[in-house]
């Protein structure tokens, strides 16, 4: 087992590929401890150079939907008229602090999520 911290993208693809041979190598082994440290390193390079930005608040609104199976009379009922859903998911109207509040109750939808600028 020669394990090193990952630097670059060709030690990257290297890991993955050694990755994907021990992937399903019994916890208790040599091998299964490397696929465990590899796991590790590999997610700390792709933090470090691939990170994913918090998503936009609407779009977490609308996912969530759909998650839940919800229309929009549904989301009425928690922010308020039909006409104001249309007009926050089409982005021409801000969420309030109330809709946020209520959003995240419902929806458990992190309130991070929520007040990040669209």
């Amino acid at each position: 087992m020669d394990i090193k911290v990952i630097k670059t993208e060709e030690a990257y693809q290297q890991a993955l590929k050694r990755l994907e041979v021990i992937f399903d190598a019994p916890i208790d082994s040599t091998e299964g401890d490397e696929a465990e440290i590899m796991s590790i390193l590999i997610e700390k390079y792709e933090n470090e150079n691939f990170p994913i930005g918090p998503p936009d608040p609407i779009e977490a609104i609308m996912f969530r939907m759909e998650q839940m199976d919800m229309k929009k009379s549904d989301l009425a009922e928690i922010i308020g008229y039909k006409s104001r859903v249309s007009e926050i998911l089409s982005k021409k109207r801000k969420l309030t602090l109330e809709m946020i509040r209520r959003l995240h109750d419902k929806l458990k939808i992190p309130y991070e999520t929520l007040i990040a600028d669209y």
